[in-house]
């Protein structure tokens, strides 16, 4: 696991002076990785660097060559169009590359005439996937999600035998995820209505969110060689925050026997930035697992997991209608949970996806599943929520929901606080949802 070291030193300021504000989801303890370019312009996409209000262009920096040579060659790869390559270095080489930044940013550096050319701010930047992701996995890590769901459809046996023994995961569909700012029309497929016998097509009318985040895998594993529990980190780069939407609807009818297809491959949208595990070293927490509950078969199971396997990151989820937008209101917040609440690690997914000798590869995307907490008001889900639709939510707008309507915009936020750290946080992923391209049926 990565180590507290002097990039994290809490009295760290910068000269770009934005990062220095509190509340910042990007001070220079930070410095989390993406891909973008300015706005209305045809430039091609390269790796940047968030820092307070604005990007550290990496193009530009890699033409300055100012950084020692460990750094620079992380930085060559940082400074493409997809931060693939970058990825697969490891953490040495993420290390060197951050630690470099860390010294060329801070206050007093004699580098920042010169880097004042490379800022740009966010708001004039457009930002694309930071990672070309070549296959994407969703996991089933929240017991608190899969016993409130399960209670919902299961009263009697809400959590299925194997649930507490092995990390159940599916693999999802790459193509369809996108970076916040995501638009996307409400699926159709089809659908049981209560007390019917045939199924009926059309538009989704339960779509649903699921909070998440979402961790980039760095170095991959061959075919055939798993990945051991105390090397899994060594294999994963950073987290982003994940939105897996989901029609749940289209899901309660075709997910037996192989599980989601249609109500999840229509999108997924990630925010544009990555936290490396480096930047969230201060916010480690102990592992726990219920002492009465199965303990981990050894393959899962290890001492410094255990130790500091959880990370400590604080969630929200809001909702902004077209009402919010034309009164100018506030988005309504409808829940808050927290990744530590995860019944398995980071690290124990990696170790497990990989047990088989499947191979992951630099830039594959692993989702924890929607992330919910012990108490009603931390379920991550609509679904949870409402009770699957049986119980309206009031927003501040005046407003009632179950499940999410046309230009209904989800926005999550998150981050990290530990007395005597710096916050971290990870800026925001949001999606809205377009009206059906697939017309209702007229009989």
């Amino acid at each position: 696991m990565r180590r507290i070291d002097a990039t994290h030193d809490p009295s760290l300021r910068s000269w770009v002076n934005s990062a220095n504000e509190p509340g910042t989801d990007f001070p220079i303890q930070n410095l989390p990785f993406g891909v973008f370019r300015r706005a209305g312009t045809q430039e091609s996409f390269r790796g940047g660097v968030a820092i307070g209000s604005v990007v550290l262009d990496l193009v530009a920096v890699t033409r300055m060559a100012i950084l020692p040579p460990e750094a620079a060659t992380a930085l060559a790869a940082a400074a493409q169009p997809s931060l693939n390559v970058f990825m697969s270095m490891g953490p040495s080489a993420a290390g060197a590359l951050r630690s470099a930044l860390s010294n060329a940013l801070r206050a007093g550096s004699p580098l920042e005439s010169r880097l004042q050319a490379a800022l740009i701010p966010q708001s004039q930047a457009q930002f694309a996937l930071p990672a070309t992701i070549g296959d994407y996995t969703d996991f089933y890590a929240s017991i608190h999600h899969a016993t409130t769901v399960g209670r919902l459809f299961r009263p009697d046996n809400p959590l299925l035998p194997n649930y507490k023994w092995v990390p159940i995961g599916y693999h999802g569909r790459s193509s369809s995820i996108a970076v916040s700012g995501q638009g996307f029309h409400r699926p159709a497929g089809q659908t049981l209505p209560a007390g019917a016998r045939i199924p009926s097509f059309g538009p989704s009318r339960r779509l649903d969110y699921e909070l998440e985040m979402g961790a980039f895998v760095g170095r991959g594993n061959s075919l055939g060689e798993p990945i051991p529990l105390d090397e899994a980190e060594s294999h994963l780069f950073g987290v982003c925050l994940l939105n897996d939407w989901s029609a749940r609807d289209l899901q309660s009818w075709e997910y037996q026997p192989l599980g989601p297809f249609l109500a999840k491959n229509f999108a997924t949208t990630i925010s544009p930035w990555i936290v490396t595990l480096e930047a969230l070293a201060p916010f480690r927490a102990p592992w726990k697992r219920p002492a009465d509950d199965p303990q981990p078969l050894a393959y899962l199971d290890s001492r410094e997991v255990r130790a500091a396997g959880a990370v400590d990151v604080e969630l929200e989820a809001y909702l902004e209608t077209q009402r919010v937008r034309e009164q100018h209101l506030e988005p309504h917040q409808l829940s808050q949970s927290n990744l530590r609440d995860l019944y398995w690690s980071l690290s124990q997914l990696v170790t497990h996806h990989s047990v088989n000798g499947c191979n992951l590869q630099p830039g594959d995307l692993v989702g924890t599943g929607t992330l919910s907490g012990p108490a009603p008001q931390q379920a991550g889900s609509l679904l949870e929520l409402s009770q699957n639709g049986k119980s309206e939510l009031h927003l501040s707008s005046g407003e009632t929901r179950t499940f999410l309507e046309d230009a209904d915009r989800v926005i999550f936020r998150a981050g990290c606080t530990r007395a005597g750290y710096a916050r971290i946080g990870f800026g925001e992923v949001s999606g809205t949802v377009l009206p059906a391209r697939t017309p209702a049926p007229t009989h």
